[in-house]
């Protein structure tokens, strides 16, 4: 699979079509928006409410009551009025359209079967044609808000005001004029407007559903990042900003959703083109079907073969194609953003269907990313007294390993500040050394032990997890297990693959590699490489396909040295609730809530979207050439010719809202 290897910022230009993503300008809805959202649902459904009207009460005088008064020009006129309301806004649409170069529309084909139908005395079923196509339209309208729906619901998350505290006081200001440093202050119920840290000495709950689409509410610490968007649960908290507004997550995920649907699946891309290419092609059959009979028919009748050529028209409008297949892809994407899935394109939706494996990172991506400790044995010493002097010793030290054995210590409650530390000494990549409460302590690996002479048990080399060895007065005294924990759904994200067809599992880490076979025997994955730097990670996947070309890879990453890669894969997708900012911004999909399973999911919803689009391709052919042959032969009118256009049109869209009514 061909793929950019540099991904730039995506452009906002407005989509090639009647119906756009809304950009979430202003959210301030006062009266007068109210009254503006009432003349516009006005304006909308009246003209088709009328025409209805007219067309039912002529259909009646005509052919239940038979009134004699109702011929000639007063059947006309009648007709004409009911044609009006819908039909010259697509005939104004087609002109619009041909003036700008684009002349074979379905706006074209419409203008020209009504107008004939008018000519020819059809009345009835001129108005009718342009009624239902009205119909239609206000049927995808409902449809396209449908699957708008929860993008849109991502522009009424963005803040519009943020309370900064200056000089204690609170100030209330647009989110856009805060400074990176600045303290907001969020009551409980309100949205946070920036990125930052949380504040304070205790932490807090927020409702992340709007980022992350998780209901439960999460706890954040104080000192842990806290994202623009969520909501305080209970309580006031201040909060540290460190982006500037533009750069905030809210904003960064309005970014991707607003400009996904610019990205066009090749089925898309393709009905548009096939679309501009079949309606001339159908006018020049729509003409050759009146001329030719004339030369080959013993009892030609201009009247009767021009009724089949309107027919054909009204028959071979792609409407059904034109609306439905982005209507598909523009639910896909909904659906996925419910999930708290993030599609850059309806193309990544199609790429996704496709892949067949897939290679993940550990680290964040399958684990939380968070070390703990793990396991603790003692010997000559009690585990308390343990705990206490390596975390005295371990306060010193900036490393991974040494905050978790303190949060830990903390937790059960052992009072490790009050200890006497002295004579600190750091041995590059070994550990420490030093006197606590007036006893020598050696806090390290295996290593360290054996550069000062300490004796400690052989088994300790085998162990996989990350271990820190201790020694009391010169001797062995015992050793503290950290690790990453892995995530819940870890295992069930490769059940789920596995069941979803992907053939291959792969896991590549910069972690050592003991660590790395460890987790991939819990999780039940093929293979897995540790010990890998980022250029070793591209090296790997690279590999991959040179391997077997067949491969469509995609790639679940979370960090920093994770962008190349995720560059590299066919499809990359990152965690975007903890990720790093360039991870996100080089992948293709984003997963929200950091659930590695969410991959199974964007999958699934992917094969859905998919299938539902060549069904509506399938159906709107089917019917389509089945009713043009019987037009062709004289055996369908203009009633069959509005249901193979409309009437299929109208299912083709009731097809494409499945999307958004399935559960993944």
């Amino acid at each position: 699979m061909a793929k950019k290897n540099i991904k730039s910022k995506k452009s906002t230009a407005p989509l090639p079509s009647d119906h756009t993503v809304d950009d979430g300008h202003d959210h301030d809805h006062d009266e007068h928006d109210h009254g503006s959202e009432s003349s516009s649902i006005w304006r909308t459904y009246a003209p088709v409410g009328f025409s209805l009207l007219l067309l039912l009460s002529g259909l009646a005088l005509e052919y239940w009551l038979q009134a004699g008064w109702f011929a000639g020009w007063v059947r006309l006129a009648w007709y004409l009025v009911a044609y009006a309301p819908v039909g010259f806004p697509v005939i104004w649409k087609g002109i619009q359209a041909a003036l700008k170069g684009d002349i074979f529309t379905e706006f074209l084909l419409m203008g020209i079967a009504t107008v004939g139908a008018f000519a020819i005395g059809e009345y009835p079923e001129g108005v009718a044609v342009m009624l239902f196509y009205a119909i239609g339209e206000l049927f995808q309208d409902a449809a396209v808000n449908r699957a708008k729906r929860n993008i849109k619901a991502l522009l009424d998350v963005r803040p519009d005001q943020a309370t900064v505290l200056q000089d204690g006081q609170p100030v209330t200001v647009k989110p856009d004029t805060v400074n990176v440093g600045d303290t907001i202050r969020v009551k409980p119920g309100e949205r946070v407007p920036l990125d930052g840290t949380l504040s304070g000495k205790s932490g807090a709950a927020f409702d992340t559903a709007a980022l992350t689409g998780e209901s439960k509410p999460r706890m954040i610490a104080a000192g842990e990042t806290v994202l623009a968007g969520m909501v305080s649960a209970e309580s006031v908290v201040e909060v540290k900003v460190t982006k500037p507004f533009g750069e905030s997550s809210i904003a960064r995920i309005l970014e991707l959703v607003q400009n996904a649907t610019a990205r066009k699946a090749p089925t898309e891309l393709f009905i548009r083109k096939f679309a501009r290419v079949y309606t001339p092609i159908v006018v020049l059959l729509a003409v050759l079907l009146v001329v030719v009979p004339y030369f080959v028919a013993p009892d030609y009748v201009f009247r009767d073969w021009l009724y089949r050529a309107l027919i054909f028209l009204v028959i071979s409008c792609p409407c059904a194609l034109v609306i439905s297949i982005p209507l598909g892809y523009f639910g896909g994407i909904g659906a996925a953003s419910r999930q708290g899935i993030l599609f850059k394109g309806s193309n990544f939706l199609d790429l996704m269907t496709k892949v067949n494996t897939v290679v993940m990172d550990k680290t964040g991506t399958l684990t939380h990313g968070v070390f703990k400790v793990q396991k603790i044995e003692s010997e000559g010493v009690e585990k308390n007294e343990l705990l206490l002097l390596a975390a005295a010793l371990e306060q010193h030290s900036t490393h991974p390993v040494a905050k978790a054995m303190l949060k830990y210590a903390d937790k059960q409650k052992i009072d490790w500040k009050k200890a006497a530390v002295t004579e600190i000494k750091e041995i590059a990549g070994h550990g420490l050394t030093g006197q606590v409460n007036g006893k020598p302590v050696i806090v390290g690996n295996t290593k360290l032990l054996e550069k000062f002479k300490v004796t400690y048990p052989p088994a300790l080399d085998a162990e996989v997890d990350t271990i820190a060895v201790v020694s009391v007065g010169g001797k062995y005294a015992g050793f503290v297990t950290i690790a990453d924990e892995i995530k819940p759904d870890a295992a069930d994200t490769v059940k789920r693959l596995h069941a979803a067809g992907i053939r291959e599992i792969v896991m590549l880490s910069g972690d050592k590699d003991s660590v790395v076979q460890k987790v991939i025997g819990a999780l039940g994955i093929e293979q897995g490489f540790g010990d890998l730097l980022p250029e070793g990670k591209v090296e790997r996947v690279e590999a991959l396909k040179r391997d077997n070309p067949a491969r469509v890879i995609a790639f679940m990453g979370d960090g920093l040295n994770d962008a190349p890669v995720l560059a590299v894969a066919d499809v990359g997708i990152a965690m975007g609730g903890l990720g790093s900012d360039a991870a996100i911004e080089t992948a293709d999909v984003i997963i929200q809530n950091d659930e590695p399973s969410k991959a199974a999911t964007a999958i699934a919803i992917g094969r859905m979207t998919r299938k539902v689009v060549w069904q509506n391709i399938g159906f709107a052919f089917g019917v389509k050439v089945v009713v043009l042959a019987l037009g062709a032969g004289g055996l369908a009118t203009m009633w069959e010719a509005v249901f193979a256009d409309v009437g299929v049109a109208f299912l083709a869209i009731l097809n494409a809202v499945r999307i958004q009514r399935t559960k993944f």
